[in-house]
């Protein structure tokens, strides 16, 4: 049965969207397949809101299953649309587990109230209304009216309440109901436009710059009619500038100079009115330039544009990213979701899905709020993680290099890393103290203080060395390093014995555990067995109940030689070391994973047909296994995750992206252990070599 909910509220400029998106993610972690449904839209344009939680969330929808009817359809014949809305709702809820409604956007849609339009069809469509009331300018008193007055109207029509959600708030506020209220200050991030949405309002078109750009929050707006100094003087942090385009060749130069320059405001965008009035040279100069705020083009003229930029506020989009970040940390400070979702009669699904285990992931990072060092602090997709990971609170950062270079990068990305350290490896204090740190551990190798000076200022050592002094919790580096160059300290440094990995396989309804696919070439017997003892120990760490097979060409006694014959001793090994463990080997992949193969190949196994952890018997089938699938099941794969360390240190893909640094954070800060006096043990131990 299709669990569903219905985000209405009773007047514009309530944020429902911030409450819609709440809902998708709180479903989401629950529930395999949740959608999005907007029963009312405009004619001629796609929903922006729908756009962008089905690229958030990944839904595989497309976007004609999500929208009911426009308002000219209702205003035509209300009654056909109706009926089209409720048709369609129905076929999009056959796909999902959950449906999140979200009601009209407040410009008519031919009831004598749009609020009684989205009662009536909350109650047709059989969902409870999460009823979203604004704070804005309103007195205790006044919220607890409309409250009282909204929930009126739902009864009346005979719609379920789920809760009430009151947003926009700026003061502490109690409100008596019979459902359960929940609070939601304003927030002046979410208010604030971003460029996509300036140039949305005047009509324009990015004609230069980074297209990264157009999710960045907009500051405030500046007409350029002065001349270029006296604008310099004036600009401000996050300025949009408007300049005629028939200046552009005397204004644009200077403004993309300041926007990168150290000492002026970075520059949010620039906007040139009256259309492209630039002479060909001038075009192809400013086309050669390396220009990394956007420059928007429009034809509207200058006090036109300037007023209808004045009146823009911030919308949901799928370039917005930061904008949605903050709206889900709201809801997830101030709303319980576990008690709604308890209303709603959701319960947890057997399948675990990529989005369920990623938000696994980041609510056990962001419950252990651990202090992850990023040594590679100049790269952008590192500093839009840190942005991210930032805004949702899932750790504590560090930022390698030199500070000023990297908040002003950050700054002219539009982005927000001011609450993470950044340190400069070439700190007097802290080069000698990791210098003699690492010169006393690396001593049984003939390493002096004098070489463990330079060595310690290449941002991996000094990263691990952080980690290594307590000074972070764990490391992630490697977008722009070589996994040598990452994980090279941590071995000399952090190493407790083998060294392995894994990856974590989000497949379509679950997710298993394959190892070692990275950084053994051909273990031994004995280094199976540790690889899967090791394995074991990771995929618990992440909730995921070991049952491990070691696998081979062959199924039990079915097959012989030495590559079957390490496997079966690895298996023997593992249930010697620990006969807690489930294990079964050597085993096809097949009846590993698939109960009717295992009925016949491995009938009677515990582990057969439903492994979750897969070692393989060296790296080159694990490469082949892993990538394999990852390609041809589309499935995510989240790793390599190291084990075998003391504390962890992960490395990425060069070409990893941000969503990929995200949860390799997370990942590592799921990955710390409790120990008390760790530090000090693990100092008077020493590495291995």
């Amino acid at each position: 049965m299709t669990r569903a909910v219905y985000v209405a509220a009773g007047e514009a400029g309530s944020n429902k969207g911030v409450v819609a998106l709440g809902m998708v993610e709180a479903l989401s972690r629950k529930v395999g397949n949740v959608g999005l449904f907007r029963p009312v839209v405009r004619a001629g344009r796609q929903d922006g809101l729908v756009n962008t939680v089905r690229a958030r969330f990944g839904l595989d929808l497309p976007y004609e299953m999500c929208v009911g009817a426009t308002y000219d359809d209702v205003h035509e014949d209300g009654e056909r649309a109706v009926g089209e809305i409720i048709a369609r709702y129905r076929t999009l809820a056959a796909r999902c587990d959950a449906v999140v409604v979200v009601g009209s956007d407040y410009t008519d849609v031919g009831a004598p109230t749009e609020f009684e339009f989205n009662a009536r069809l909350a109650a047709d469509l059989g969902t409870p209304v999460l009823n979203v009331v604004s704070g804005l300018a309103r007195t205790a008193t006044q919220i607890a009216a409309a409250v009282e007055l909204t929930s009126k109207e739902l009864a009346q029509h005979h719609a379920k309440a789920l809760a009430v959600i009151v947003t926009r708030t700026t003061g502490t506020i109690a409100i008596a109901h019979d459902t359960p209220v929940f609070v939601l200050p304003e927030s002046a991030a979410l208010r604030a436009p971003t460029v996509a949405d300036l140039a949305d309002a005047c009509d324009g078109e990015l004609f230069l710059g980074d297209e990264h750009g157009l999710g960045r929050e907009a500051g405030a707006l500046m007409v350029g009619a002065m001349s270029l100094p006296t604008i310099l003087d004036r600009l401000v942090e996050g300025a949009t500038v408007i300049i005629p385009s028939d200046r552009a060749a005397a204004l644009l130069p200077g403004l993309v100079a300041a926007h990168t320059a150290t000492g002026f405001p970075s520059l949010s965008s620039i906007v040139m009115t009256g259309g492209r009035h630039l002479a060909p040279p001038v075009e192809r100069l400013l086309r050669s330039m390396s220009i990394p705020v956007p420059v928007i083009c429009t034809e509207r003229d200058t006090f036109e544009t300037a007023t209808l930029l004045s009146e823009v506020e911030g919308r949901f989009t799928p370039e917005a990213g930061g904008k949605v970040d903050i709206a889900l940390r709201l809801f997830a400070e101030h709303v319980d979701v576990e008690l709604l979702l308890e209303r709603l009669a959701i319960t947890r699904a057997v399948a675990v899905t990529p989005l369920m285990f990623e938000y696994e992931l980041l609510d056990r990072a962001r419950a252990r709020r651990r202090h992850i060092v990023l040594p590679e602090g100049e790269e952008p997709r590192i500093l839009r993680a840190a942005d991210v990971l930032l805004r949702r609170d899932v750790a504590d950062l560090t930022l390698l290099g030199d500070e000023e270079r990297i908040r002003a990068k950050a700054a002219q990305l539009g982005l927000s890393v001011d609450r993470a350290a950044v340190l400069d490896p070439f700190d007097p204090e802290l080069r000698e103290r990791f210098a003699r740190e690492y010169a006393r551990l690396r001593a049984h190798r003939g390493m002096t203080i004098e070489l463990a000076r330079d060595t310690v200022t290449d941002v991996s050592y000094f990263g691990t060395l952080m980690v290594q002094t307590g000074m972070a919790d764990g490391m992630v580096s490697g977008a722009a390093h070589t996994t040598a160059h990452t994980i090279r300290p941590a071995f000399e440094i952090l190493r407790l014995g083998l060294v392995s990995s894994v990856f974590f396989m989000c497949l379509a309804d679950r997710v298993l555990v394959y190892g070692d696919c990275a950084v053994v070439p051909d273990p031994t017997a004995e280094q199976l067995a540790q690889i899967a003892i090791s394995s074991a120990h990771t995929a618990e760490q992440f909730g995921i109940e070991p049952r491990i097979a070691m696998l081979s060409y062959s199924t039990g006694t079915s097959g012989a030689g030495a590559d079957v014959e390490k496997v079966r001793v690895a298996t023997e090994l593992v249930r010697e070391r620990r006969p807690d463990l489930p294990v079964a080997g050597p085993i096809q992949y097949d009846a590993a994973i698939d109960p009717t193969v295992a009925r016949t190949k491995l009938p009677g196994s515990d582990v057969a047909g439903r492994a979750t952890v897969l070692i393989v018997p060296d790296l080159n089938t694990g490469n082949i296994l892993y990538k394999g699938v990852q390609r041809s099941a589309n499935a995510v794969a989240v790793g390599p995750v190291l084990q075998g360390l003391r504390k962890p240190v992960n490395d990425l893909s060069r070409g990893a992206t941000v969503k990929d640094i995200v949860t390799t954070v997370a990942v590592t800060a799921a990955q710390v252990v409790d120990e008390p006096n760790h530090a000090g043990r693990a100092a008077a131990t020493g590495p291995l070599d």
